[in-house]
């Protein structure tokens, strides 16, 4: 009976019965077999070698030939020439010699044989022996797929279907590789669409389980909040409740010595400070800062449309002197809110961020301090020479305790370390003023709105020079009224030594000015 016969055509070469699969081959070279595949079928073992990409697949077959049929002629002939040739002779005189002497095992060798020989299938090319390692592959895999681990089974599953597939397939795949080399690559695209739907479908029952986790949770807090929380009476239009504490919570002993100074902000709803007309704000900075237009209106372009005010984290960048705090402050007031000045050289997370109700010294945080200085839900916090904060993280760096405050999400659930509450800061306004950019990390710098801010020239000192009279009238405690304009010779002087550049040596210069002024108005 020649090998080429067909299956359906020749009963006495069918594949072996279940009991016989299962064992065929499975001791003859245990030792040879990687732990994985003890108690596969050869065929099985041959294939999970190609899968795996092993050296020397043929020489281990050729070895195993020789051991059941030593010396046979057409497996030394194969191994000499490693033609196709060579291989179906071999596989069909192992065919033989199974129905001749009732040797199973050899039977399981043609096939294997053929496996790691056959090329890919062109039209009808080798079709029956295509057609009988498959069947062979696919009975064998059927009866033992559950007896090894999950990643061989799934890499048994694509090569045995792979293969039964690829007579049909022999359009898309690479002509030079053989059908075993193939065989995977068509195993693979046949689940491919499974695989991305399976884990797409996993993905979204890992999404939807995420999101019932996190509503529980929020449901939980929501209503331990309510529970914790005093009735309050509708809040007014432009107001916010900040802080929201229990009445047991007011009464513990501790939490009094904190709260004193804080207890008209606490459960109160708090004004918002809606934004002035924006033409008679920007009007009023530009006449103070005429050298920095652009600054101006990129500050206040976040009050257009907006009923109360509120900025996005804006940082200005630029050398010393330039008045970057100076109109920061200046941005607050005349904004109609108040300003909170932090500097970063002196703070932390700890001081910044609120310090723990187990210490003694025991803070709230600053945007909490601002809100209760000035009674409104929105003021305005100014963090000075930020690159100037502490790099060492001893107490907590203040770059890293600041991220909480400059996302809405969380700053809108600040948990203030000594209130033990969430305190909605979401309306609270950040200005920051640094000389460099360079020091500060990424996750700052992605927070902030970035401006540079320029210095003055010589061309600005008309413009300048009133608000520099009324700082220095205001720190000597006059009226503005009382310190008269300079005089053409006080000009020409303060003019002649400052040609612009920093603010606070034109602000030396016109004091030095006044002063001669005194000096000269006492001795006549």
């Amino acid at each position: 009976m020649s090998a080429n016969d067909d299956d359906d055509n020749s009963d006495h070469l069918d594949l072996p019965t279940a009991e016989d699969a299962a064992s065929t081959g499975a001791a003859a070279d245990s030792a040879d077999w990687d732990e994985r595949l003890k108690g596969l079928p050869r065929l099985l073992r041959y294939a999970m070698l190609i899968v795996d990409g092993a050296d020397h697949v043929e020489e281990r077959l050729i070895a195993e030939v020789e051991e059941l049929c030593p010396q046979l002629s057409h497996n030394l002939a194969w191994a000499k020439g490693r033609s196709l040739e060579g291989a179906m002779a071999l596989a069909a005189e192992l065919d033989r010699r199974a129905v001749a002497h009732s040797e199973p095992a050899l039977r399981s060798l043609a096939d294997s044989v053929r496996l790691v020989s056959l090329p890919t299938p062109r039209d009808d090319e080798h079709f029956q022996q295509h057609r009988r390692v498959a069947k062979a592959l696919v009975k064998a895999f059927q009866l033992n797929s559950l007896i090894v681990e999950q990643k061989v089974r799934c890499d048994l599953e694509r090569f045995t279907y792979g293969w039964a597939a690829l007579q049909a397939c022999t359009h898309f795949v690479p002509k030079k590789f053989s059908a075993a080399m193939n065989a995977s690559l068509v195993g693979h695209r046949t689940a491919e669409h499974r695989i991305s739907a399976a884990k797409a479908a996993l993905r979204l029952q890992f999404r939807e389980e995420n999101d019932r986790r996190k509503q529980r949770e929020a449901d939980r807090t929501e209503a331990v909040e309510r529970q914790a929380a005093p009735i309050l009476e509708v809040i007014p239009d432009h107001h916010l409740v900040v802080a929201r504490l229990s009445e047991n919570e007011m009464k513990s002993p501790k939490l009094k010595e904190i709260i004193g100074p804080l207890k008209d902000v606490v459960n109160v709803a708090l004004p918002l400070v809606q934004a002035p007309a924006l033409y008679e704000a920007r009007n009023t900075l530009l006449f103070e800062f005429p050298y920095a237009s652009e600054v101006v209106d990129f500050a206040l372009a976040d009050l257009v449309g907006r009923e109360t005010v509120h900025l996005r984290p804006l940082l200005m960048v630029g050398e010393p002197g330039g008045g970057k705090s100076r109109f920061a402050r200046r941005l607050g007031e005349v904004l109609g809110v108040a300003v909170w000045r932090s500097d970063a050289s002196r703070s932390d997370s700890a001081s910044f961020g609120g310090t723990d109700r187990r210490w003694y010294s025991a803070e709230p945080c600053h945007a909490f301090l601002a809100i209760a200085q000035a009674r409104i839900a929105n003021p305005l916090v100014l963090v000075d020479e930020i690159e100037k904060a502490a790099t060492r993280s001893d107490n907590g760096r203040l770059w890293d305790v600041l991220l909480a405050f400059l996302e809405a999400e969380t700053s809108s659930r600040y948990p203030d370390p000594a209130l033990q509450t969430n305190l909605d800061l979401s309306q609270v306004s950040y200005v920051a003023t640094a000389n460099r950019l360079d020091p500060l990390p990424g996750p700052i710098r992605d927070r902030f709105r970035v401006v540079s801010f320029p210095k003055p020239t010589s061309k600005d000192l008309d413009a300048l020079l009133p608000a520099v009279l009324t700082d220095l009238a205001r720190e000597r405690g006059l009226d503005q009224s009382w310190v008269t304009p300079l005089d053409g010779i006080e000009h020409e002087a303060v003019a002649r030594n400052w040609a612009g550049g920093s603010v606070r040596r034109l602000r030396r210069v016109v004091e030095a000015v006044l002063r001669e002024r005194d000096i000269h108005a006492s001795r006549n």
